[in-house]
């Protein structure tokens, strides 16, 4: 499925939590499908959330229409709901219609402790990070889907790490409260599935696999031209994807007239790859997962030949 012809014209999508990483490669992967799409974060080129970073929402917004849609930034923090309201009821207002929401805020990076157990790691970081992952996704959907739910065949896609097969034994190394924010997600994609049946709406969970989005490609140390350069340390990051794989994935399930066939599944951008066609900006179809699960944790050596 080619995903950049103008499928989406017409459409109109929320990305909450656009700033960077996944959000933003569907946000631009949702406008070069057509789709008039609101991108939401809190850093602006005016000010910057906790996390620090230089990525804007406004950045986000320009790539979108450059892609071919019309990108809107508006800055929201997603815990404060009467921020929510207040870009609820301005789509409303200027399209009457919301017909993909994407919930992807996360910005818990600083807050969780590697191989540090609950009773060690900070109490006040856990927290935060639960309220970051968790708790903006529930206002977020709670005041926006009632705008969603207005016309037929409405999409909810709640980004995670990782899918419900690969997160169903504890991820030891990144610790109690990552582990519980990111299954929570999922559980999500889930529930929602379940209540938005009699609407004629669909729900699900999706996850990218290894991405290499802004902070990531800083942590190796390589850009996206040279990021092959990072497996020279760390061979298995040759299955490594951009946030706009991701990103096609979203543009394919909302393009799908039969998306509710995965209505409160758990998904991958990889699987989702197999089936609908799209490829990574590179013409690959990277399956992180089945990769990490037959490769990576078999203790194989590197070599993605068949997984991408």
């Amino acid at each position: 499925m080619n995903t950049e012809n103008g499928e989406l014209k017409g459409k109109i999508a929320l990305v909450a939590g656009a700033t960077r990483g996944a959000g933003r490669g569907i946000a631009v992967s949702l406008g070069a499908a057509g789709a008039t799409v609101y991108v939401t974060g809190r850093t602006t080129r005016t000010a910057r959330s906790e996390m620090d970073r230089p990525e804007t929402i406004e950045e986000t917004a320009e790539l979108v229409t450059a892609a071919g849609g019309e990108g809107i930034a508006v800055q929201v923090d997603h815990l404060e709901s009467g921020q929510v309201d207040a870009l609820v009821e301005r789509i409303d207002a200027e399209h009457g219609r919301l017909d993909v929401l994407v919930n992807d805020v996360w910005g818990g990076d600083h807050l969780f402790e590697w191989n540090t157990p609950l009773w060690e790691h900070s109490l006040d970081k856990g927290l935060r990070l639960l309220r970051l992952a968790v708790e903006t996704h529930i206002i977020t959907s709670h005041k926006a889907l009632p705008l969603l739910i207005k016309n037929p065949g409405g999409l909810v896609v709640e980004i995670t790490d990782g899918t419900a097969e690969t997160n169903a034994e504890y991820r030891k190394g990144s610790g109690f409260f990552y582990d519980l924010a990111k299954w929570s997600v999922i559980r999500m994609g889930l529930g929602l599935g379940e209540e938005l049946k009699g609407h004629d709406a669909t729900a699900v969970s999706l996850s990218p696999g290894w991405l290499r989005s802004e902070h990531m490609l800083e942590i190796y140390g390589v850009t996206e031209e040279n990021w092959r350069d990072a497996t020279e340390k760390t061979p298995h990051f040759a299955i490594s994807e951009t946030p706009r794989f991701v990103g096609r994935a979203v543009a394919a399930l909302a393009a799908d007239p039969d998306r509710a066939r995965w209505n409160g599944e758990s998904l991958s951008s990889g699987g989702l790859a197999q089936v609908y066609g799209f490829t990574d900006l590179d013409g690959s179809r990277p399956d992180a997962w089945r990769y990490i699960k037959e490769v990576e944790s078999a203790g194989k050596p590197a070599d993605v030949t068949g997984y991408r």
